[in-house]
């Protein structure tokens, strides 16, 4: 069995208007943490999975010294399971670099 939601868990305290055409996306970028649970053991909760692919979602970013952001962030999780032995956890986060131009 197979099971999918896609929502916006985020919570960012930057605010950046992009009323002006001072920007260009450049590039899509994501990251993606997978837990996997026999009888229910193992793997990370739901939270440490969100903030390990945020973390890898930043690294392929690749946002040092330029004037760019991620914006329009997604959180996608799957989840498969074959009850009640085996239960995996895909969490994947994705958005879109901008570059800002003036």
């Amino acid at each position: 069995m197979h099971s999918a939601r896609v929502g916006n868990l985020n919570s960012n305290v930057t605010n950046v208007e992009l009323s002006k055409k001072n920007f260009k996306v450049v590039d899509k970028v994501s990251g993606t943490s997978t837990a996997t649970y026999i009888f229910g053991i193992g793997g990370h909760s739901n939270k440490a999975l969100i903030e390990k692919a945020k973390s890898k979602m930043l690294e392929n970013a690749n946002l040092i010294g330029g004037a760019r952001a991620i914006i329009n962030l997604t959180t996608e999780s799957h989840i498969s399971i074959i009850y009640p032995i085996y239960f995996k956890r895909t969490i994947t986060v994705s958005g879109h670099i901008v570059e800002f131009t003036d």
